[in-house]
C-alpha cells in the first residue's frame, strides 16, 4: 500500500495516473467515462482496491468527493479498513456485475478520508504481517497440516487479519484458527487461493519478458485448457506451455478466438488434393494467413507448395466434378524445381562455428655446437 500514498489525483483529458495509475503491483480499469459530464453523480457506488487483487464496492453514503486515489475508512466487520479508491461513476456498476455479489447487503459504507491516525493503525497493521506469516507457517506446520500459507493481510485497523493458503486437498483447520487466534489476538479469517492467484501475489517474469499478466492487469481467471494449443497449432509440448505457477499459461486463450474463426475458412486435414501428375496431402497451415501447405508424401515433406486457401477449396470443387488441374498453383504453371545453389556466391555461416587458429609464436633458432659465436677470434 506504500504505492498508493504517491499516487496523485486530479488531472486534464488522457492517460494519466489518475486513469491507469497502477497500485499495489496491479493495474486499474481505465475510466474512459471520467471525463464526461455528471459521470460521477450516476451513482453513489466506488470501487476501493485493498492488498494485491482485493476489491470491494462501497456506497458513498456521506456525500465526500472521492477521487480515483483517495485513500478511505471503509466500513468492515468487525471495525474499518484502510483501501484506495480505484474506479468510480457508471463504470462501477459494470464492474459490480463481474463480482457476483450475493445481495445488496454485501455493499457496505465509505466512512471518510483516511486521518492522520487511520494511516498509522494501517502502517502498523501493515509491519506485522510478514512476521505473522512466518509465525503462521510453523504453527501450521507443528500441526501437521498439508497447506501452505502464501499470504497475510491485516485489516486497516489491526482487528482482523486473512490468510491466504494453497492446499491441494481438503484441510481441517479448527485447531489452527483457534491457535492463530490466541497468537495473534486478532479475528481470524482463511482464504483458499490456486496456484495462479499464487503467482499473482508473489510476482515475477514470465518466458515473453514481461511481467506476469496475474501481476498487473488480470482481476480474473478463466479456465484454460489443452485444446487451445491445439486450434492455434502448437506443439503440446508441457513445459513451453506451463507458466511460473505450473499451470497452463492464461495468454493461450488470448487469441484463440481468432484462430478458430480463421480456422474455419481452411480445408480439412484429411482432404487430398489431386492434380495431372501427383496427389498431395495436407502438411502444414498458416491459419491468420490463410495459407495451406501440401506434400507429395504422407508422412514427410516431399515437394511441399504452398497455396491459398480459396485455392485449396477450388481444386477439392474440380476433384469432386472428377476434373484435376495442371498444377496446385493458380496460374496453372508448375512450380519450378529448385536449382543448384552457387556456394560461391553465398557466405558460408558455418564460419562461426570454427575455433580460430591461434598463431604460433616463432621459436629462435638454436645457435649449433659446432657453429662459431660472430665475436669469436679466428
Amino acid at each position: 500500500m506504500e504505492k498508493e500514498l504517491t499516487i496523485k489525483t486530479g488531472c486534464d483529458r488522457g492517460l494519466c495516473k489518475n486513469a491507469v495509475g497502477r497500485q499495489d503491483r496491479q493495474l486499474n480499469t481505465y475510466d474512459w467515462l471520467a471525463d464526461v459530464p455528471g459521470n460521477i453523480d450516476t451513482t453513489d457506488l466506488v470501487e476501493v482496491q485493498f492488498k494485491h487483487t482485493r476489491k470491494g464496492y462501497y456506497h458513498n453514503v456521506n456525500k465526500l468527493d472521492l477521487k480515483k486515489g483517495d485513500i478511505v475508512a471503509v466500513e468492515a466487520n468487525p471495525g474499518h479498513d484502510i483501501g484506495v479508491v480505484t474506479l468510480t461513476g457508471r463504470l462501477v456498476k459494470l464492474q459490480l456485475k463481474k463480482a457476483n455479489l450475493k445481495s445488496a447487503d454485501d455493499i457496505k459504507r465509505v466512512y471518510r478520508i483516511a486521518r492522520p491516525i487511520d494511516m498509522d493503525k494501517f502502517r502498523e497493521a501493515k509491519a506485522r504481517e510478514h512476521s505473522t506469516m512466518i509465525e503462521s507457517r510453523q504453527i501450521a506446520k507443528g500441526l501437521g497440516l498439508k497447506m501452505k500459507i502464501g499470504d497475510v493481510e491485516y485489516q486497516g485497523d489491526g482487528n482482523k487479519a486473512i490468510f491466504y493458503y494453497i492446499a491441494d486437498e481438503r484441510v481441517d483447520f479448527r485447531q489452527l484458527i483457534k491457535d492463530l487466534a490466541a497468537t495473534f489476538h486478532v479475528r481470524i479469517e482463511m482464504k483458499q487461493i490456486g496456484a495462479r492467484q499464487e503467482a499473482g501475489l508473489i510476482g515475477g517474469t514470465g518466458p515473453c519478458g514481461r511481467e506476469l499478466c496475474c501481476a498487473t492487469w488480470m482481476k480474473n481467471f478463466v479456465s484454460v485448457g489443452t485444446s487451445a494449443a491445439r486450434f492455434q497449432d502448437i506443439s503440446l509440448n508441457p513445459q513451453k506451455l506451463a507458466g511460473m505457477c505450473a499451470k497452463l499459461k492464461c495468454c493461450l486463450n488470448y487469441e484463440v478466438d481468432d484462430y478458430v474463426e480463421a480456422g474455419r475458412k481452411l480445408p480439412g486435414k484429411d482432404i487430398q488434393l489431386q492434380t495431372q501428375d501427383n496427389d498431395y496431402f495436407y502438411f502444414k497451415a498458416d491459419i491468420l494467413a490463410g495459407l495451406v501447405t501440401y506434400s507429395t508424401d504422407k508422412n514427410i515433406a516431399a515437394n511441399l507448395e504452398t497455396i491459398t486457401a480459396e485455392r485449396a477449396k477450388e481444386i477439392i470443387e474440380m476433384n469432386r466434378k472428377g476434373e484435376k488441374p495442371i498444377s496446385l498453383q493458380e496460374d496453372g504453371n508448375k512450380k519450378a524445381p529448385a536449382g543448384p545453389v552457387d556456394l560461391a556466391t553465398q557466405e558460408n555461416i558455418n564460419r562461426f562455428d570454427r575455433a580460430k587458429k591461434k598463431k604460433k609464436k616463432k621459436k629462435p633458432r638454436k645457435p649449433e655446437q659446432n657453429a662459431q659465436p660472430q665475436n669469436a677470434k679466428e
